[in-house]
């Protein structure tokens, strides 16, 4: 009976339902909760990870705070992230149903809206009005920092002065940064020290060329108003002291590291010991770059992780000698605590910058999840020291140093938590050669990994990207940690007793072992990549897949492979601008036909200047001047020049003096052509048949990539939008 009665409701049940089905609202949520119920499946078949994608989506806000132009735009994603929160709370109650749905809709869009906040917040507070255009004059300041640079025979200061006239705050106390060149440096020119000093201060640059480095957004968040160099001697009307604690420690380490050892290997042993990096030759530099060694350049996640562990490992070694000790107290926890205070000690020698205070603050997060008995390296522990780090210096995001460490560790554990590796390194019975065979073809594997993942970001920054890293990677990452630091470190200890001198002798040999290995693999044929300036929608491609094959942890993860390929294939088929115009006008680039080099209107001998239209151009060919070639017509005062490019000519019109000209035949030539570029203000009148790039224009719009074939063109403003670092240099 009871069974029939059961039968007998659910039979009512089904009508009922059957009958408000009928109603067109009843039906409407019964397909809503349908779909509701299939997105909930899929994030928990597909292993929904709330902290990771968390600190993704308060990237995602401080992303969308860089790319999103105005302050409305800004409100909008406010907006919208509180909506979504709001009717996502009212709809999904609290009842158990959809749980990770609910998680997503509500936790996600609120950290994408504290993240834009937390930027907005930034550059609101610490961005200072820039200097508006080149001044020369006498200052009196107060030195707040130090940095010696004997590579490039300067010092570097950034002063704390006064500015009359600089924007709003007229007369207020501001910072600017200046170089002193080697040869006029004083002992009293240290940290503290009154001088009073002649300089030359430019306002902070804005990129050259779309896509180019962004130096007035750097220092907008460094909160320097302008930089520039020392003209003549200084006037020092009170001295500064010699440094006192880590800063004099530091100084001091830099020095005698680099007396003990000369040329750029001391200059990478002083890098590894206090963080000094001011001494390394450029080529030397260059060559670690393109052979995608240039992250043991940088005090970062590896050398910490180094000095942490060599902490750890010798700290357990030693306290487990104390039969007392080991009875008593948890020797992990102890080592622990003793690694971390090195792991600190050795970040705050080094400078404490952000790449260091970041790889610090993620061993930390590795030792407390170690003391804890829980998985050393997660998405979770490296969750957290993103977040942490995005909520400290927001501005990080954007920069290569930030993208590049993080992106190398999520690749790392990601490729660590693979089923397939796992079983690969799953202890086995076999001999110490297969076991060594089977670990160095890990490395190789996670070194092609990180090869891979790191180069869209070094191309999107650098516009070059070094090939053989993952090969030169095997050999030197293993020499610099388990060879070059710690003979370091025992160098430095036997020179206590004075007896450092052959150990010294064994780290300049691994110096220069390590930078004949960067030369000899940036001169392969081949070694690096160089591409145009790379558009933000196929990095962001780049990105969003790499994130979607990480943090998913089933078969889904596969569909990130979809956005990558759509952006190897726009990188593939990106073809480099036609004509690079510099922001002041006087720079102009022209791509050769069939690429075979870049023309130039100007030979210049700044370094910066080839640099970037090289790099933008996407080229590593000759730099040939314009007027040698048989395309252009060349006076003392224009160049007229004849491009063929997709079955037609263009003509441009292109003003090299300064000189008076007749209005009349100004305006005469500029009806002839379909292009008027110049460096000052042309009148009205002069009218070119599609675009006229004077003074005028592009104070407004800053520099310009123009590709002919389909008529774009990028201006630099159109990167920029209403930041605080573009309209401070027009205010």
């Amino acid at each position: 009976m009871a069974s029939t009665a059961t039968q007998t409701d659910q039979l009512d049940s089904a009508r009922a339902k059957g009958a408000a089905l009928q109603h067109g609202t009843w039906r409407r949520q019964d397909h809503l909760s349908r779909v509701l119920a299939l997105f909930e499946r899929f994030l928990a078949d597909a292993g929904f990870d709330r902290a990771p994608w968390l600190a993704v989506a308060f990237a995602a806000g401080i992303g969308a705070w860089f790319g999103l132009a105005t302050s409305w735009q800004w409100l909008g994603l406010l907006s919208l992230c509180i909506a979504i929160t709001t009717m996502a709370s009212g709809f999904l109650r609290s009842d158990g149903n959809f749980p990770f749905l609910r998680q997503l809709l509500i936790t996600v869009p609120l950290f994408v809206a504290a993240g834009c906040m937390t930027v907005w917040a930034k550059s609101s507070l610490v961005g200072p009005p820039a200097l508006e255009r080149p001044t020369v004059g006498w200052l009196d300041a107060r030195i707040l920092e130090r940095t010696e640079q004997p590579a490039h025979g300067r010092i570097r200061l950034v002063l704390a002065t006064r500015i009359p006239g600089l924007g709003p705050s007229s007369g207020n106390g501001t910072k600017v940064r200046v170089n002193l060149a080697q040869d006029l440096d004083q002992s009293g020119l240290r940290p503290g020290a009154v001088i009073r000093v002649r300089a030359r201060l430019m306002p902070p640059a804005p990129p050259m060329l779309p896509g180019g480095y962004n130096f007035a957004r750097k220092v907008w968040f460094s909160g320097l108003s302008a930089t520039g160099s020392v003209i003549g001697p200084v006037q020092i009307r009170s001295p500064g002291d010699r440094g006192r604690g880590l800063d004099l420690l530091q100084a001091s380490l830099s020095h005698h590291v680099r007396n003990r050892v000369e040329g750029s290997g001391g200059a990478i042993a002083a890098t590894l010991a206090s963080g000094d990096r001011g001494a390394i030759a450029e080529e030397d530099a260059q060559a670690m770059r393109d052979s995608g060694l240039a992250h043991l350049l940088s005090i970062s996640g590896l050398h910490v992780s180094a000095v942490i562990g060599v902490t750890y490992l010798l700290a357990m070694r030693m306290l487990s000698l104390s039969t007392w000790l080991a009875l008593r107290v948890r020797l992990p926890i102890l080592a622990a605590a003793m690694s971390a205070l090195s792991g600190v000690f050795y970040t705050l020698l080094t400078g404490a910058e952000v790449p260091t205070v970041r790889s610090c603050i993620g061993a930390l997060l590795v030792l407390a999840a170690l003391a804890l008995g829980r998985e050393a390296l997660s998405l979770r522990v490296l969750a957290v020291a993103a977040f942490v780090v995005l909520l400290l210096w927001p501005e990080a995001l954007v920069g290569p140093s930030f993208q590049m460490s993080f992106a190398a560790v999520i690749a790392i554990v990601a490729l660590s938590q693979s089923e397939r590796v796992r079983k690969y390194l799953a202890p086995r019975e076999e001999g110490w050669g297969a076991r060594g065979v089977r670990y160095v073809g890990m490395l190789l594997l996670t070194g092609i990994v990180i090869e891979v993942v790191l180069m869209p970001i070094g191309l999107y920054h650098f516009h070059r990207s070094g090939v053989y890293g993952a090969l030169a990677n095997v050999i030197a990452i293993p020499l610099t940690t388990l060879v070059i630091m710690p003979m370091i470190a025992l160098s430095l200890f036997l020179d206590i007793a004075g007896a450092g001198g052959p150990a010294w002798w064994l780290v300049d040999k691994a110096l220069s072992g390590l930078l004949g290995l960067a030369h000899w693999v940036s001169a392969r044929p081949g070694a690096v990549t160089v591409m145009p300036a790379m558009g933000v929608g196929s990095f962001l491609l780049f990105v969003a897949g790499g994130l979607w094959l990480a943090l998913w942890r089933s078969r889904l993860k596969f569909i990130g492979l979809v956005p990558a390929a759509i952006g190897t294939f726009g990188l593939a088929t990106l073809a480099p601008p036609d004509i690079l115009i510099s922001g002041d006008g006087r720079h102009v680039g022209i791509s050769e036909p069939g690429n075979a080099g870049l023309l130039v209107l100007r030979d210049s001998r700044s370094s910066y200047v080839r640099d970037n239209l090289t790099e933008i151009a996407g080229m590593n060919g000759d730099i040939s001047l314009l007027s040698q070639w048989d395309g252009a017509r060349c006076s003392r005062d224009i160049c007229i020049v004849t491009l063929g490019r997709d079955e037609r000519d263009w003509h441009l019109l292109i003003v090299r003096s300064r000189d008076w000209v007749p209005e009349r035949a100004l305006a005469a030539a500029c009806d002839r052509v379909d292009i008027v570029i110049a460096d000052r203000w042309l009148p009205a009148s002069c009218r070119p048949k599609w675009l006229k790039a004077d003074r005028s224009m592009l104070t407004r719009s800053g520099g310009l990539s123009i590709h002919l074939g389909d008529r774009r063109v990028t201006a630099v403003s159109q990167e920029q939008g209403e930041h605080g670092w573009w309209h401070g240099r027009q205010d």
